[in-house]
């Protein structure tokens, strides 16, 4: 299906309108129960016409177009480092990045430690972006996992992957710099996460705010596009993405 391609009055299956956006069939219909995306039923089925998703994603649906975007970007492996404008842009960035990661049955995983807000907070702010966190934790596809300050990015998702050993899932990862780390600590780290991703096949996404990277020098700010395979720009004038290493497909 292409938006904008076929006759406007042709009625779209759920199935098939969260598969082109990268989302569940669930939060497709939770749209339509809100009234965010106009549905209609034919038979025990329900159908969305083109025009009114045109229409939706015409009106800046961010965390719709975000998902849809990231969907044709991410691959796997991938480890990729992405720079937000504000906090509100990077907690959007966070629950998209999962959505994809949803929508192709992964193991998602939310690393917390680099955000001053708690687990809680943050869980929150992926059920307001879209990311039904609360359900896929009970059925085990989600975890929260707090960040030891002590200890490297790569031994707490080892511990992740050995707990996933044979579970046949992909890991999707994301971390956070909201704060302004020690910077050579942090970029040793990056590479470390880039290598682990390529070995085992892991898709990792860490996002800092601009602010923070803004007080890198050029040779840091180089070495941290160098170390991973794709960068994420996003902020209130749009998306950026660039690819710069892809990683070894499995």
């Amino acid at each position: 299906m292409g938006v904008g391609s076929g006759l406007r009055g042709e009625l779209l299956g759920v199935a098939e309108v969260a598969d082109y956006l990268g989302v569940g069939p669930v939060t497709v219909y939770r749209w339509c129960r809100e009234g965010r995306l106009p549905c209609l039923k034919v038979g025990k089925s329900w159908r969305i016409r083109q025009e009114a998703l045109e229409d939706f994603l015409g009106r800046g649906e961010r965390p719709a177009t975000l998902v849809g975007q990231l969907r044709g970007f991410l691959g796997v492996p991938d480890c990729v480092i992405a720079v937000a404008e504000t906090p509100e842009l990077l907690h959007q960035l966070d629950a998209a990045f999962m959505k994809v990661g949803e929508a192709r049955g992964a193991l998602l995983v939310k690393f917390h430690g680099g955000e001053s807000e708690p687990a809680e907070e943050l869980r929150a702010e992926l059920e307001r972006n879209g990311l039904e966190a609360a359900r896929l934790e009970e059925e085990g596809r989600l975890l929260m996992v707090a960040e030891d300050p002590a200890e490297a990015r790569t031994e707490g998702l080892r511990r992740v992957l050995e707990g996933e050993a044979g579970g046949g899932r992909t890991v999707w990862a994301s971390f956070n710099w909201m704060k302004r780390p020690d910077v050579e600590r942090a970029l040793a780290q990056q590479e470390a996460l880039a290598e682990l991703a390529d070995a085992r096949q892991l898709v990792i996404k860490t996002a800092v705010l601009e602010r923070v990277a803004d007080g890198w020098d050029a040779g840091e700010r180089r070495r941290a596009q160098t170390s991973h395979s794709g960068t994420i720009s996003l902020s209130e004038a749009g998306l950026s993405l660039a690819r710069v290493t892809p990683l070894s497909p499995g």
